[in-house]
This record gives structure tokens, sequence and C-alpha cells, in this order.
């Protein structure tokens, strides 16, 4: 059992955590509800737990935006306790095939809820969920010595890197 005096210790107070996920708005493209719904459910979820450090410091808690520009992924990291913003920029190409695979998948999903059998909806939600991991575990690899992020985080990052890429 852990002293009351030892202060708190769950996530929320936690330094290696983001306060605030905002999306840049040139990025965005609106009208499909499903899309809209993961993207606010991705961030809910992800202000609600996570784990996110700056690789080299620690002033965290963090806020970042994340957005797509000129075609690569753009990660503007700020700090609670330090004036000024980092940026990071990736290329998409890494994610190209899996994101464009990842909706394909997602649309067959999204079909098939409405009239296939649960075995089939399952077996489509299993090659989602595979599809999933592998753009985490590729933006983990990506980012690694700008920024270190667990599997959970990174899930619901690339679940907004995709609403991001979404072009309707």
């Amino acid at each position: 059992m852990s002293d009351p005096s030892d202060g708190p210790t769950d996530a929320t107070t936690s330094r290696s955590r983001l306060t605030s996920v905002t999306l840049d708005a040139a990025s965005i493209s609106r009208g499909n509800p499903n899309v809209e719904h993961e993207r606010e459910v991705a961030i809910y979820d992800l202000i609600d737990e996570n784990s996110f450090a700056l690789d080299g410091r620690d002033d965290g808690p963090y806020t970042l935006t994340l957005g797509i520009a000129q075609d690569r992924l753009s990660f503007t990291v700020g700090s609670e306790t330090v004036d000024g913003e980092v940026a990071f920029i990736l290329s998409l190409s890494p994610f190209r095939k899996i994101i464009k695979d990842y909706f394909l998948v997602c649309t067959t999903y999204y079909e098939a809820i409405r009239t296939a059998p649960p075995s089939k909806i399952q077996a489509i939600d299993m090659g989602r969920r595979g599809l999933h991991d592998e753009g985490s575990q590729l933006l983990i690899e990506r980012l690694k010595g700008k920024i270190t992020i667990d599997h959970t985080t990174a899930r619901r990052l690339f679940t907004l890197i995709c609403t991001l890429h979404w072009k309707g």
C-alpha cells in the first residue's frame, strides 16, 4: 500500500502526457459522420489516457497540434511549463499503404455491420485491428528519438492521422 505522503501517482499527474490535442483546421475534411465520430472519440480517449514525452526533455505536460502540411505529417508540441513550441515533420509515404488498406477495411466494416452475419463482422474487425496495430507500431518507430509514446497512445494518434488523411 502506498503512503499518502508520496502524493498523487495516477496518469493525470504525470509530466509525460498530453493535456490538449488540436487538429489543424486546414488539414480536416468534413462530411463523413463515421470519420467525425472516430476523430472525436480518439481525441477524447487520448486526453483521458496517454503517455507522451519529448525525448531529452522533462517539461510536460504537453499540448499537441496535429496536421498535414505539404503532404507531410506535422506534430507541433507545446509545453505547459515552458514557452515555445517544437515541430516534428514526418513523411506520410511510409504510412500510405497502411492508411489506404485501413480505409478499405473500415469501409467494408461499416457496410458489413448493416447486413453481414456477426462472424463476418468479427473477421473484418480483426483485420481492421491488425492494420491499426501495424500503423501504430510504424508511428512509434518513426517518432523514435523525438517523441516517446506507448502503444495505446500510438493507436489513438494513428486514428487521428487517418482522419486527417481522409479526403472524403
